[in-house]
């Protein structure tokens, strides 16, 4: 399989998702200056985000029943960000498209001493990998919506931006500084501009 990655896959990353897949995952559909991106939008696209973040084995081919279920879950745990983020219950379906993704193929928990003290390592479920897969995000979202680092969970302030990431404090609206300059030079044209003509048969002040 070729590897070479798609321009739109090198999009600058923001902070949260270096730990948190889930993040990286509703982060890949967002808007560029010609249109709308969507980093899943076919199974090799699919295949190529999933095996470049370790979820899925190489070999591992996508069907359409899977790109939808990894297309729901994004958009479910959309939903549960935002509703996290306004402090308010979110749809049942989104709860329950999570949940079915936590439930399709659990891991398995063993105790691992390959080091010098004993540690927990759960074990994917190899016979059902994209379903170990989801489970994984699923997973992972469950763990920042409900841990320390949710209420640093922000929607981008940029208009037209669709991106989530961390605050890394309580001032910071914007996902990356790209974000936060595009709308600073929006800001400073719409200073420069000219005062609106007056209505017609009114005089300018």
């Amino acid at each position: 399989m070729d590897h070479d990655a798609p321009h739109s896959l090198h999009q600058q990353p923001v902070p949260g998702e270096e730990r948190f897949l889930c993040l990286a995952l509703v982060n890949t559909r967002y808007a560029l200056s010609h249109g709308q991106v969507d980093l899943l939008e076919d199974p090799g696209a699919a295949h190529l985000w999933l095996v470049r973040h370790e979820l899925l084995p190489d070999r591992t081919k996508l069907t359409g029943r899977h790109i939808a279920r990894l297309r729901a879950l994004r958009e479910a745990l959309r939903e549960l960000f935002a509703a996290r983020a306004a402090g308010t219950a979110p749809p049942a379906a989104a709860l329950d498209t999570v949940n079915a993704a936590l439930a399709a193929a659990p891991p398995t928990p063993r105790l691992d001493w390959s080091g010098r003290e004993p540690r927990r390592a759960d074990e994917p479920d190899a016979a059902n990998p994209v379903g170990a897969a989801l489970g994984a995000l699923a997973e992972d979202g469950a763990e920042l919506l409900t841990g320390a680092d949710a209420g640093r969970l922000a929607p981008c302030g940029a208009q037209g931006c669709t991106r989530w990431f961390l605050r890394s404090h309580a001032a910071r609206r914007w996902c990356t500084t790209k974000c936060g300059n595009r709308v600073r030079a929006a800001r400073h044209y719409a200073s420069r501009k000219s005062p609106a003509d007056p209505p017609p048969g009114r005089p300018a002040p």
